[in-house]
């Protein structure tokens, strides 16, 4: 498994609701990322709009191509569209590049 973390920006005037949309998520959403290899996966919000997301999977190009392949991904980024000036929220992901992990450093120096 690879973990996997990246930033977007939610537009600050639309905080409250990207939060609310978010409390209860469509079941057939989180279904398609779980059977897309989404694992493990949390959105956290800075209140400047930051968001940071991370999950575990074992291919993440393949885990995205998956979701874009869904009806139901591409009604859910229809909806959140509006809370990003980049458009398209699966679009925009900036992935960040991991440089420390604890466990694999404290494993590699034994």
């Amino acid at each position: 498994m690879h973990r996997v973390c990246f930033t977007l920006q939610v537009r600050p005037d639309r905080l409250g609701e990207y939060r609310r949309r978010h409390a209860p998520v469509w079941r057939e959403m989180l279904e398609a990322l779980r059977d897309a290899g989404w694992h493990d996966y949390s959105l956290f919000l800075r209140e400047d709009g930051l968001l940071v997301g991370t999950l575990l999977t074992d291919d993440f190009a393949t885990a995205r191509a998956a979701m874009e392949a869904t009806e139901v991904n591409a009604r859910w980024q229809a909806e959140m569209a509006e809370f990003f000036d980049s458009g398209r929220p699966d679009h925009a992901m900036h992935v960040l590049t991991e440089v420390f992990n604890l466990d694999r450093q404290l494993h590699h120096n034994r």
